[in-house]
């Protein structure tokens, strides 16, 4: 199995929903958009890395 499909096998499957100030939100997608990705792509990034570095 490639990692591609590992991907889709593996699949996304739970939220995270949390409450911050809409100005805050709307910058940070804005400075995604700019960076050309996406907020839930950095989000999964920061989680992915925070556990690296605490877990």
């Amino acid at each position: 199995m490639g990692k591609d499909e590992k991907k889709k096998a593996k699949g996304k499957d739970a939220q995270l929903v949390l409450r911050l100030d809409r100005e805050d939100r709307d910058a940070f997608i804005a400075l995604c958009k700019d960076m050309d990705t996406s907020a839930s792509r950095e989000v999964r990034r920061f989680i992915r890395d925070f556990l690296k570095s605490n877990g």
